[in-house]
């Protein structure tokens, strides 16, 4: 990611930390010096301060001032007030001596102040630091100590300060990255559950266990998440609830005309059948008990086709005038569909006939599962019916984005053009003598538009050379 918080925060520490060390650098190198000089004037002063207490009319010099003269590496020279020299350090005591008369020349100082300066050594090209004074007894001291070790010492302090720094720096972006890493892990797994969501994919859940804010944060989404998928489910129902009340008001009347129309000129035929067949068994038409039998079987098996009928016009009815309630809920078509191919095997085989379907992984559609079973019953039952020539049937469930197409195809004489867009109406047959003879009734088709119209979604038939399809989809996304 461009904007990775786990980048941001790795950032800020790596900035923050080597603007640390940097400005550490920038005060070392122009304040070290200084600071190192200023604490050579306070040895200095030390060392004067400690010679200055002590009785030097003996011949001796007092250890704790050869003491901070050896660790100030300080060189000295004291005279008395005629000008011999009484006391010096071992090391340049010419040089000093002439350092001494100097400060005598030039500055004339009490008893409570002191001179410190600075002396660039040309014979030896090193800057010294000094300092003159007067002590109690009246003598004159000069104390003297190098400075270029000072600018040495800093300089390789800077230095190893920068290696160090470095060193530290890269040591620290590691772990920075490593913390930022654990801490950032959680964020954007709950960051992918939340895109998840937002495209209505309940099934990913935070499974992270901690125990931090980020722990319930991802507690609190799995919930979130039951719950948009509930509310949905309900939001889904009640929708399709909706546009079938300000749809029904406006087609009963027309269904009730339509169906009354339809059922009087479908019910004609069986009964005048029946009426007939009755009639003759009153009259003893024929006498023998296999021409009654075969009366009987005729009028019971129009009744038994009158009831199917009966039947179907009530299941539509009550889907075309919204009495029938819409569950929508989200369930796997592919479960379904291999189910109701298990049940159709025997009626496929009778017609020697051979179903195939490549089954799929899961596929999860929003839809009232007890209707799509009766679209696919209906479609499998057509197929299985009219299925001819290879003896082929073969069912597809294809997803497309949002949307999940079934099909159903089965080898055959196809539909003729004429006659596609007419066999959703109800009661409409292509082939009257086929249908009548296995019971159809031309209301199935009707029952599947119903159905589709009650979803708000498509289905259709398509015509190939070697049979027919027929088709319905399903949304997959809420």
């Amino acid at each position: 990611m461009r904007h990775s918080i786990k980048k941001q925060i790795a950032t800020v520490f790596i900035l923050l930390f080597a603007g640390t060390i940097f400005s550490c650098l920038l005060v070392n190198a122009v304040f070290l010096v200084n600071y190192y000089q200023n604490n050579k004037k306070n040895t200095l002063k030390e060392a004067f301060a400690q010679i200055k207490a002590t009785d030097l009319n003996g011949y001796g010099i007092p250890f704790e001032f050869l003491r901070t003269c050896s660790k100030g590496n300080i060189g000295f020279v004291i005279c008395d007030s005629s000008g011999r020299i009484t006391k010096h350090s071992y090391s340049d005591s010419d040089y000093l001596i002439y350092r001494l008369r100097y400060y005598q020349f030039e500055f004339d100082v009490s008893d409570s102040q002191v001179v410190v300066g600075k002396d660039k050594d040309a014979r030896l090209g090193t800057d010294f630091l000094e300092l003159y004074g007067v002590l109690d007894s009246g003598d004159y001291i000069l104390l003297r100590t190098p400075i270029e070790s000072i600018k040495e010492s800093a300089s390789l302090s800077n230095r190893f300060l920068v290696y160090i720094s470095l060193c530290a720096i890269g040591i620290s972006a590691f772990i920075i990255w490593f913390v930022t890493k654990k801490l950032t892990d959680p964020i954007l797994e709950i960051v992918s559950i939340s895109a998840r969501m937002a495209n209505l994919d309940f099934d990913a859940k935070y499974t992270n266990k901690t125990k931090n804010e980020i722990g319930l944060l991802g507690a609190n989404i799995n919930q979130l998440s039951s719950s948009l998928e509930h509310t949905i489910s309900e939001l889904k129902t009640a929708n399709n609830e909706l546009l079938e009340d300000i749809e029904k008001k406006k087609q009963i009347d027309e269904m009730r005309k339509e169906f009354l129309s339809n059922v009087s000129h479908e019910l004609k035929t069986p009964i005048a059948i029946i009426q007939g067949y009755s009639e003759g068994l009153k009259e003893c038409v024929n006498d023998d008990a296999e021409s009654r039998d075969f009366y009987c079987n005729v009028i019971m098996d129009e009744a038994d086709k009158m009831n199917k009928m009966v039947k179907q016009l009530l299941t539509l009815n009550q889907i075309e005038f919204g009495n029938d309630t819409i569950t929508m809920e989200r369930f796997d078509i592919v479960g379904l569909t291999k189910g109701l191919i298990q049940a159709s095997q025997i009626l496929a085989e009778q017609k020697n006939a051979k179903i195939i379907f490549h089954e799929p992984s899961p596929i999860y559609v929003w839809a009232d599962e007890f209707k799509v079973e009766e679209v696919l019953t209906n479609f499998l039952s057509n197929a299985i019916h009219y299925v001819d020539n290879e003896n082929i049937i073969e069912v597809k469930i294809m997803k497309e984005k949002d949307t999940v197409r079934i099909s159903v195809f089965n080898t055959g004489t196809p539909i003729p053009e004429e006659d596609l867009d007419k066999i959703w109406i109800k009661f409409y047959k292509v082939d009257k003598a086929r249908t009548r003879e296995y019971g159809g009734s031309g209301i199935g088709l009707s029952i599947v538009r119903a159905i589709m119209d009650s979803f708000h979604r498509e289905c259709g038939v398509i015509n190939y050379d070697n049979g027919v399809e027929f088709w319905f989809e399903l949304d997959s996304k809420a």
